[in-house]
C-alpha cells in the first residue's frame, strides 16, 4: 500500500495547470496537497531548500517522505514532523517575503521524535536540520506548530475536567524486539522518565550498532556521594535472547512503577544509580533473530539451529566471554609473591596484540569510567547463577572450584538472586557438580579464560556474577511473560544487594576527599579503592570486621565494624587520615601491581590499528543489508536519497 502511494505521488505533477512553475518574488497559494493544514495559506518559491517551482517540490523525495512519514513513523510523531516538512517545502510568505520556521519548535521536535527515525533505521531528514533550515526568534522566525499547540492545549484542558492518575510508562508488550525496537523502546522509555533516566552510548558493534546504556537516578548523567552504581549486561552472546529481552521489560518497568508511586522502586532509584546494557551483541542477536547462516557469527560446522551457536560471537567470530584480558592467571602467577592482591590489575601489553572486538573495548572503557560496585551478566543455556573465579587454578583447566578472596560475599550476592528466583532451582539435564541450588563457582562449572566477570573482579571495584536464565537459549515468545515473573523480583532484589556491606568517605584533616585511597578488610586479599571525591563503597557479608583505609604520604586509619544479619543498607564508616612520611614498606607494596601500568589503557593504541588492519568498515559496507523502507524511494527512479541512510 505504501509502494502503490509513493507511485502515484510522481504523476500528480503531469497535468496542467497545477505544476505551472509559479511567478517568483510573489506570495500564492499553497497548493502542496500534505501541507493544506497549515497555520497559513501563502508561500513562495524559490522556497527554502532550493526548489524553484511547486513542480520541483511535488517530486523530490523530500515531499515524498513527509507524504508517508505518518505510515513509516507507525502514526508517531504525527503531524509534527509533517508540518516541519511543509515549512521548509512551502516557507510562510508574507508581504512578497519568505519567512522562515523557528528553530526551538524544530528542536523540540528532534528531542521527541528522534528515536522514531532510529527505530525504522532511517538518519533524521537533512531538511530538518534545526541549525540549517530554521532560525531564531530574534531573527523573526514563526512557529509552525502554533496551531497544532493550540489544539493540543485545549484537549489537554479537556483531560484536565477528569482527574487522572499520574502518567505511567508504555504497557510492556512481552515479544522479541529487533535491535532497532530495543533503541527506540529505550528512548521513549527515557522521555516518558526524563527526570530519572537517560541514555547514553558506550561505542558501536562491529557492524556500527549502537551499544546503548539507559540509566535511572534521581540525577541522571551524574555520579552522586555514597551512592552506590550497579549495571546490568544482557546479550554478550547473541543467540541466548532472553536477557535482552527482560532488561528491556526491566527498564519499562522501572519507570512505570516509579510514575505510578511504587515505594520500592522509587527508593531504589533515589538511592541507586542503575545501568542497563540490553545487548552487548547486537550484531549476533541480529542474526539469531533472522537465521542467517553466515559462518562468521559461528564457531561451529553445518546445521547451527541445531547446535544452537547461530549468533553466538560477534560479526568477527569472536566469543565476547572469551575475549577480555586474562588477568585470573595473573593472579595464579603471581598469587606467592610478597604484597600479592588481587585487584586492579594492569592489563597486559600483549594483550592489545591479540584480536580485541570493539564490543569488549567499549565494555571495558565503560568499567573503568564509572565506579560500579556490582553487576549481573545475563546469559542462558542453563538454570544457574556462578561467580568468579571463571578460569580452574588447575593447570590442565580441568573444573576445580577456584575461589576469590570475597568468595562468601560472591555466595551471597548468587544467592540473593537464585533464591527469589524458584525457576533457577531446576537445573537443565543432569546435576552440575558443586552446585548448590543453582549456586555454582564459576570455574568449577566450566573453566575459561578472558571472561568478563574475572576482568570486573580483577581490574575494578566491581563484582559480578553471571546469571543464566534458562534451558532454551531462544524461548518461545509465549514463554516470555513467565520468565518476566520469575525473575522480576530477583532483578529488584540483585540492585538492592548493592547496598549490602559498609560505605563512606575517606578524607584528609582538611576534609577534602582522597581519590584512590584504599579500603582494606582483614583477611581478604583484595581491595577497593575509592572514588574521585573519596566516597566508597565495599560489599561485605554480616559479621565483625576489621577495616583499614591507606594512601601514600597518609597513616593508616583501622577501623572495627560489626554488620548485623540482617541489616538492610550498607553502614557507614568514614576515615579521616593524617598526613605520614611514605612508609617504604607501603609504597614497595603498592608498586608491586604498578598503579602506573595500571592507568595506560591501550598504550600503543594496538585497537585502532587493529581495526585498521581489519578493514571493518569495508566488511560493515559488504554485510549492511539496506533497511525495509529503502526500495520505496529508489524504486521511484531519480537520485538516491543516500541521506536517508543512518550510517552513511
Amino acid at each position: 500500500m505504501l509502494l502503490v502511494l509513493l507511485q502515484m505521488l510522481v504523476p500528480l505533477c503531469g497535468a496542467a495547470p497545477r505544476c505551472d512553475p509559479q511567478i517568483r518574488a510573489k506570495c500564492t497559494d499553497i497548493l502542496l496537497s500534505y501541507c493544506d493544514d497549515m497555520p497559513y495559506t501563502r508561500t513562495m518559491f524559490p522556497n527554502i531548500l532550493g526548489h524553484g517551482t511547486r513542480r520541483d517540490a511535488e517530486t523530490g523525495v523530500e515531499y515524498l517522505l513527509i507524504s508517508v512519514v505518518e505510515q513509516l513513523l507507525g502514526g508517531q510523531c504525527n503531524p509534527e514532523i509533517r508540518m516541519l516538512g511543509c515549512s521548509v517545502l512551502a516557507p510562510r510568505c508574507e508581504g512578497s517575503k519568505v519567512l522562515r520556521p523557528c528553530r526551538s519548535a524544530c528542536e523540540a521536535a528532534h528531542k521527541r521524535c528522534s528515536h522514531a527515525f532510529e527505530g525504522i533505521q532511517m538518519a533524521w531528514p537533512y531538511f530538518l536540520d534545526c541549525d540549517r533550515f530554521f532560525v531564531s526568534d530574534q531573527e523573526g522566525c514563526y512557529d509552525p506548530l502554533e496551531g497544532l499547540k493550540v489544539e493540543q492545549e485545549d484537549e489537554a484542558a479537556q483531560n484536565l475536567e477528569v482527574p487522572q492518575p499520574q502518567q505511567a510508562a508504555a504497557q510492556i508488550q512481552f515479544t522479541y524486539h529487533s535491535s532497532s525496537q530495543m533503541i527506540d523502546i529505550l528512548k521513549k522509555t527515557e522521555d516518558q522518565c526524563s527526570e530519572i533516566s537517560r541514555t547514553y552510548s558506550i561505542g558501536r558493534s562491529t557492524e556500527g550498532r549502537e551499544l546503548l546504556v539507559i540509566e535511572f537516578s534521581t540525577r541522571p548523567g551524574e555520579h552522586q556521594l555514597l551512592q552506590p552504581e550497579m549495571k546490568f549486561v544482557g546479550n554478550m552472546h547473541g543467540n541466548e535472547a532472553l536477557g535482552g529481552q527482560l532488561l528491556i521489560y526491566l527498564a519499562q518497568y522501572l519507570c512505570s512503577e516509579y510514575l505510578q508511586g511504587n515505594e520500592r522502586i522509587q527508593t531504589l532509584i533515589n538511592n541507586t544509580r542503575i545501568h542497563i546494557l540490553p545487548s552487548m551483541n547486537p550484531d549476533g542477536y541480529e542474526v539469531a533473530v533472522s537465521g542467517d547462516a553466515d559462518n562468521n557469527y559461528s564457531d561451529e560446522e553445518g546445521d547451527r539451529y541445531v547446535n544452537g551457536n547461530v549468533g553466538r560471537n560477534n560479526a568477527q567470530n569472536i566469543d565476547l566471554n572469551r575475549n577480555f584480558p586474562d588477568l585470573t592467571t595473573v593472579v595464579y602467577r603471581r598469587r606467592r609473591q610478597k604484597g600479592f592482591r588481587t585487584d586492579h590489575i594492569p592489563i597486559p601489553d600483549n594483550y592489545w596484540f591479540g584480536k580485541v572486538a570493539p564490543e569488549t573495548y567499549a565494555v571495558m572503557k565503560w568499567i573503568r569510567s564509572m565506579p560500579f560496585v556490582l553487576s549481573a551478566s545475563f546469559h542462558s543455556g542453563d538454570l544457574m547463577v556462578s561467580y568468579p573465579y571463571d578460569l580452574s587454578k588447575h593447570p590442565r583447566g580441568q573444573n576445580m572450584f577456584s575461589p576469590t578472596p570475597d568468595d562468601k560475599v560472591f555466595k551471597l550476592l548468587a544467592r540473593t538472586y537464585a533464591d527469589s528466583n524458584t525457576a533457577i532451582s531446576r537445573e537443565c539435564g543432569s546435576p552440575h557438580d558443586g552446585s548448590q541450588k543453582g549456586v555454582i563457582n564459576g570455574a568449577q562449572w566450566g573453566s575459561i579464560a578472558g571472561g568478563m566477570q574475572d576482568f570486573n573482579y580483577l581490574h575494578s571495584n566491581c563484582f559480578e556474577v553471571t546469571v543464566s536464565l534458562g534451558c532454551d537459549k531462544f524461548p518461545p515468545e509465549e514463554e516470555l511473560f513467565l520468565s518476566w515473573q520469575d525473575n522480576q523480583e530477583a532483578m529488584i532484589a540483585f540492585i538492592e544487594a548493592a547496598h549490602r556491606g559498609i560505605k563512606g568517605f575517606v578524607r584528609d584533616e582538611e576534609g577534602k576527599g582522597i581519590k584512590g585511597a584504599r579500603i582494606s578488610v582483614r583477611g581478604i586479599r583484595h581491595d577497593i579503592t575509592t572514588a574521585e571525591n573519596g566516597d566508597y563503597w565495599r560489599l561485605l557479608i554480616p559479621g565483625i570486621h576489621i577495616v583499614t583505609a591507606s594512601a601514600p604520604g597518609y597513616a593508616r586509619a583501622t577501623k572495627k565494624v560489626h554488620l548485623p544479619t540482617r541489616m538492610q543498607s550498607a553502614g557507614r564508616v568514614d576515615f579521616v587520615l593524617q598526613k605520614a612520611p611514605l612508609d617504604l614498606d607501603l609504597e614497595e607494596e603498592e608498586n608491586v601491581l604498578s598503579s602506573s601500568s595500571y592507568d595506560r589503557f591501550d598504550p600503543y593504541n594496538q585497537y585502532n590499528q587493529y581495526t585498521m588492519m581489519a578493514d571493518v568498515n569495508q566488511q560493515r559496507e559488504e554485510r549492511a543489508e539496506k533497511p525495509w523502507w529503502w526500495s520505496y524511494f529508489v524504486s521511484l527512479g531519480g537520485p538516491v536519497p543516500t541521506w536517508l541512510l543512518k550510517r552513511h
